[in-house]
């Protein structure tokens, strides 16, 4: 009777091991970063539990940094603009993107006493944007379009001063800089205090509206996927409660990913600028990346080929077996 005692408690030890195991194996590890559009990402993470997985979440201050952790191994999901995505792959990042969670996110602001009103109007001035950012990528298009020449030191048309997102607004607001292109929401952010005025939303170049990326690693994407199917239908679990429920999205960005620190109106005014979104295509990171070769943004010495590496098989089964347009 004791042998068969014993016997049972170590089925129950050894049952109880296996499945912590099995949880231990489910956790993904995400990379994200702290900007509006980014939210129904990190609410992943709030929902996972109800997927069946866990995730646990990075918060980063740039695309860039996700690329590096991801190179390290530290990372299976990254969520970034698609530049970061792109010099990271030519740059040896394994990586596939998979998914494509907003669009937009992007807008040049003039000081509010300046008179700029056009691309053109920016001859002779200082422009802030973030170096590496899509932000950069597009700022160049547009002033190639204008026929303006640029560069971080004095001497042509337009003097470049790359600062992170987090100091751009303040650059603005002292008067450092004249415009800037920045992301949301602290472009709204600046229009809503009164210190900035919107030039543009740079959606006119052969780029159109970014389409901020998530891409999963090599090994994630091909080694555990049943774990990657699991979590992109939470992605898109997670997207389609944003998009469907307005107060939901708010909520959750301003109170959990900002603390208060943005209101209401900074709210709308980013979301408006950078839907929630699901979809990606090999044509968009194609065009990205050909302007980003043009450009010079990423020095990218062999460019990727976007259907070399740009997969939404699970995307597409994910929307289907949700029943998601």
């Amino acid at each position: 009777m004791k042998a068969a005692n014993v016997f049972v408690k170590t089925l129950a030890i050894a049952a109880l091991l296996a499945a912590g195991g099995a949880q231990a194996q489910d956790v993904v590890r995400l990379g994200n970063l702290k900007f509006a559009h980014y939210g129904a990402v990190s609410y992943i993470k709030e929902i996972a539990p109800k997927c069946g997985i866990k995730v646990e979440e990075r918060v980063f201050a740039k695309g860039l940094d996700v690329m590096q952790a991801i190179i390290a191994g530290e990372l299976d999901v990254g969520t970034t603009a698609s530049e970061a995505a792109i010099s990271g792959r030519a740059g040896g990042a394994p990586i596939y993107v998979v998914a494509g969670f907003a669009k937009g996110g992007a807008r040049l602001v003039a000081g509010a006493d300046t008179n700029i009103k056009s691309v053109k109007d920016l001859k002779g001035k200082k422009v802030g944007v973030t170096r590496g950012g899509i932000q950069e990528v597009l700022l160049l298009a547009e002033l190639q379009k204008a026929g303006l020449s640029s560069a971080p030191n004095p001497g042509k048309d337009v003097q470049l001063v790359f600062l992170a997102y987090a100091d751009l607004n303040q650059a603005l607001l002292g008067k450092n800089i004249d415009a800037m292109m920045q992301s949301e929401p602290q472009s709204s952010q600046a229009i809503n205090k009164g210190f900035g005025v919107e030039v543009i939303k740079p959606y006119d170049t052969p780029i159109g509206e970014p389409v901020r990326t998530m891409v999963m690693t090599e090994s994630f994407y091909n080694g555990k996927r049943p774990l990657a199917e699991k979590f992109m239908r939470c992605f898109v679990q997670a997207t389609s409660a944003f998009i469907s429920d307005r107060a939901l999205a708010e909520k959750y960005v301003r109170e959990v990913v900002f603390k208060g620190q943005i209101t209401k109106d900074d709210f709308d005014d980013a979301i408006s600028n950078s839907p929630y979104s699901y979809d990606i295509t090999p044509e968009h990171i194609q065009v990205t990346t050909d302007i980003m070769a043009r450009t010079g943004v990423g020095r990218m010495a062999k460019p990727p080929v976007a259907k070399e590496w740009v997969r939404t098989d699970l995307l597409d089964a994910a929307k289907k077996s949700l029943n998601v347009k």
